[in-house]
């Protein structure tokens, strides 16, 4: 983190060339920590950069520690020409992402406070870039971006200091959108509602909540490539809490990603070989696997409790302790060969996909052309002014072919179908009647193929991004797989969510669009709002539902002794991998 965040710090690199230069910069300077291969003894071994030595000679030097077995041996000080450079972690696009996430600002890009501090980042802004920028409420804002709205001449610093003082006292002649934080009430703002608080009731500790939903995200992202059946979160999180050594869920979700791991013929391929593990992984040997993996990580905080798994005890484990193991293990999965080209493949994809509905729009651009031409031809033959107005003309071209045919052809049948029964007493009587019928079948044809591109695009996940931010740099998160709207607090250390159509209403009648931040929240929840409500409202069918039930046992336990896997509450105890069953 705390090389990349030095790099991004005050940089005024548009982002793509921002990546481009941390990329190469950590390809041709390693740093502590940095996992890669050197050559001993005339032969090429795993090792650990431990630390970075002055250069000899104009050459880099570097402590290294061999790795053998998974575990650390001696080290020694070798050059960097004896050194054999991994590839990188993480791709571009990820790198992008955890830039977005790590700043609140770009041109200059400038990283949240509390890391940078945490980092030992400066904050201080560089000489040269303390003419260009001033701080306002503690945030750092451009001066280009307090000028661009004085008239005049923009060098003119009594200009400036007059702009300053109008975005700062609200004036009406500040042009929006604007930096939240500058945003004064004014007396054109509409009634904004409260901001509804999101609710915080989980069962793992607060700061585990962001680590958990990276996990199942993962998990459920790429559960068809990792042969593992989907879960919802909420037996996730129970399951992960649960005291049970030996939990399906948990088994079957571990089981997943070693099997991935050894597939990538990777380091933990390596112990595997060594340890002569049986490619079966099942629930009585599971936790041999899980301690050949923590060994490996040679993490001493995760190390330490090796004996008691060995015991068989893992479901005594903190909950944060078997988080942080698997979050280890999503980490190392991500940056397989295996999940790269499956990225790879779902990139190549979704570009096909994007390219297909250009395609379309180009032939409904067509479309409404030709139907232009036929109304008015069709209008012309029978002797009426039909005029087509927009309404008819947009309805008309956004559907789909019919059959093999052509709007043109479809209009002439149904115009000499129309003439052959005498519909032509009442000029366009019939023709309007024909109309709708095709409009109908044509928007259902429009709705269907929007659908399924739509859901064709969802299959091929790359990533999930944030909604985007609010007024403190809260980050709201939708997961389609969950249904809830996420809140994460600008420092990540609180969760929370919204859990109904009600506070999703609340929560955007709340957003002033006058600030930039909201008003691009405000725009992504707008595009999403549909298929976010019908989440929303699929969620609580079948929460009541699950109420219901937990109802009827509860009665029933009254009268016959009920297993306590019948209770809604406790299904994640029924968990079971299809993907094995299918899979033979």
């Amino acid at each position: 983190m705390e090389p990349i965040l030095r790099i991004v710090q005050y940089s005024m690199l548009p982002l793509s060339d921002l990546v481009r230069k941390i990329r190469t910069d950590l390809q041709q300077s390693l740093v502590e920590g940095a996992e890669l291969y050197g050559k001993k003894d005339g032969h090429v071994q795993a090792c650990k950069v431990v630390k970075v030595l002055d250069e000899e000679a104009g050459k880099a030097q570097y402590e290294v520690a061999w790795r053998d077995d998974a575990k650390m041996n001696d080290s020694a000080v070798v050059g960097e020409e004896d050194l054999i450079h991994k590839k990188l972690p993480f791709g571009r696009e990820v790198l992008k992402s955890y830039i977005r996430k790590c700043t609140y600002r770009s041109l200059p890009w400038v990283v949240h406070h509390n890391l940078a501090s945490k980092c030992g980042i400066p904050t201080d802004p560089p000489e040269e870039l303390k003419s260009k920028i001033s701080f306002l409420n503690g945030y750092i804002v451009t001066n280009k971006k307090r000028k661009k709205n004085a008239e005049g001449n923009l060098g003119n610093n009594k200009r400036n200091r007059q702009e300053s003082d109008t975005l700062a006292n609200g004036d009406e002649s500040v042009k929006y959108p604007i930096d939240d934080l500058l945003v004064q009430p004014g007396d054109d703002d509409p009634v904004f509602t409260d901001r509804p608080s999101p609710s915080r009731e989980f069962s793992t500790p607060m700061d585990c909540v962001g680590d958990l939903l990276m996990v199942w995200n993962f998990c459920s992202s790429f559960g068809r490539m990792l042969y593992l059946w989907p879960f919802s979160f909420e037996d996730f999180e129970k399951a992960m809490c649960h005291k049970d050594s030996n939990l399906a869920l948990i088994v079957e979700t571990h089981a997943a990603l070693f099997r991935l791991l050894i597939k990538d013929e990777g380091d933990y391929y390596r112990v595997f070989q060594q340890r002569k593990r049986k490619p079966k992984i099942s629930l009585i040997t599971w936790t041999e696997y899980l301690c050949d993996f923590v060994e490996m990580t040679s993490i001493s905080d995760l190390t330490t409790h090796i004996p008691t798994i060995k015991r068989g005890h893992y479901g005594l484990l903190d909950t944060p302790i078997k988080l942080r193991i698997l979050k280890e293990l999503v980490d190392r999965a991500i940056a397989t060969d295996v999940v790269r080209e499956k990225l790879d493949e779902y990139l190549e994809e979704r570009h096909a996909l994007a390219a297909a509905k250009r395609g379309e729009a180009l032939e409904e651009g067509k479309k409404k052309r030709e139907a232009k031409e036929r109304l008015r031809a069709v209008s012309e033959t029978n002797g009426a002014v039909l005029e087509p107005n927009s309404d008819t003309v947009e309805n008309l071209c956004n559907g789909q072919n019919l059959g093999n045919g052509t709007i043109a052809e479809k209009m002439s049948s149904d115009q000499n179908h129309s003439l052959s029964n005498g519909e032509s007493d009442h000029p366009g009587g019939g023709l309007r009647e024909k109309t709708k019928k095709l409009l109908e079948e044509l928007e259902r044809s429009k709705e269907q193929r929007k659908e399924f591109l739509e859901k064709e695009m969802e299959k091929r996940v790359i990533r999930t991004n944030t909604l985007g931010k609010d007024r403190d740099y809260n980050r709201y998160w939708f997961f389609r797989r969950d249904g809830r709207v996420f809140v994460e607090s600008s420092d990540s250390s609180q969760w929370g969510y919204y859990n109904s159509k009600e506070e999703l209403d609340a929560l955007m009648g709340s957003l002033n669009p006058k600030g930039e931040r909201e008003r691009a929240l405000k725009k992504q929840l707008e595009k999403h709002y549909p298929r976010i409500c019908k989440e929303l409202q699929k969620r609580s069918k079948d929460i009541d539902q699950k109420i219901g039930i937990e109802d009827s046992v509860v009665r029933r336990s009254t009268r016959v002794r009920a297993s306590p896997k019948d209770n809604p509450a406790l299904a994640f105890l029924k968990y079971s991998n299809k993907w094995k069953v299918l899979m033979g």
